[in-house]
């Protein structure tokens, strides 16, 4: 028999703060989290690097690795997620992405956790490729690969300045949410209906919520 979802406690449908006999956090905390980025930054910096260097050699190579490099994106951000639990810096850190049900994440939470990040780099792409067409490729080739960049950014300031606040004002308010919550979640987290945990304590916590579900359903 079901439990009366109006009347019943409903916290089998969300994840334990606490497993009984666990005296740590079973979720991903701060230093965590922020471990697993510089773990995923070290690990796409070949690809970054590769990319730059083709970028280097001429302005109209742009156009040839964008594509390339936005759907590498995609699969590192989205496809790894939804089908390890996580991106490579947050499998090494031990954590992984499940939903707040307890259950492994599906195409929409993972596209959801991006969403907002996949706004922003399609700004960024749209705002970069504009500029290229509006460089002069002998300029362009003439500059090192470390002025390249400022060069092109500086046909539109004003959107790049605007580009980078968003950047920084979604980057700092995720941090401030995660920081304030008991379940260590970012914004994204919540419009995805996920959170990040200890893989060592997956299985437990899926257990306890089976445990309080079965107590409920036969209360």
């Amino acid at each position: 028999m079901q439990p009366n979802i109006k009347t019943c406690n409903m916290d089998y449908k969300e994840t334990p703060l606490q497993l009984d006999g666990v005296s740590e956090d079973i979720y991903a905390g701060f230093w965590l989290r922020l471990g697993s980025l510089l773990l995923d930054f070290i690990f796409v910096i070949p690809v970054t690097g590769l990319m730059l260097y083709f970028n280097s050699l001429g302005k109209d190579l742009y156009f040839y690795t964008v594509i390339p490099g936005f759907l590498f994106g995609l699969w590192y951000n989205i496809y790894l997620p939804k089908r390890y639990g996580g991106t490579a810096g947050k499998l090494v850190a031990g954590i992984k992405i499940i939903r707040i049900d307890g259950q492994s994440i599906g195409w929409k939470e993972a596209v959801l956790r991006h969403i907002v990040l996949l706004g922003l780099t399609i700004f960024s792409v749209i705002l970069m490729i504009s500029c290229v067409l509006m460089a002069d490729e002998e300029t362009y080739s003439s500059l090192s690969w470390l002025k390249q960049s400022p060069y092109l950014m500086s046909f539109s300031p004003i959107l790049f300045t605007i580009y980078t606040w968003a950047s920084n004002i979604w980057v700092y308010s995720e941090f401030i949410v995660l920081l304030t919550n008991r379940r260590k979640r970012a914004i994204h987290d919540f419009i995805a209906g996920t959170v990040i945990v200890k893989g060592i304590y997956i299985d437990r916590i899926r257990a306890a919520m089976n445990s309080e579900y079965e107590r409920i359903a036969t209360t």
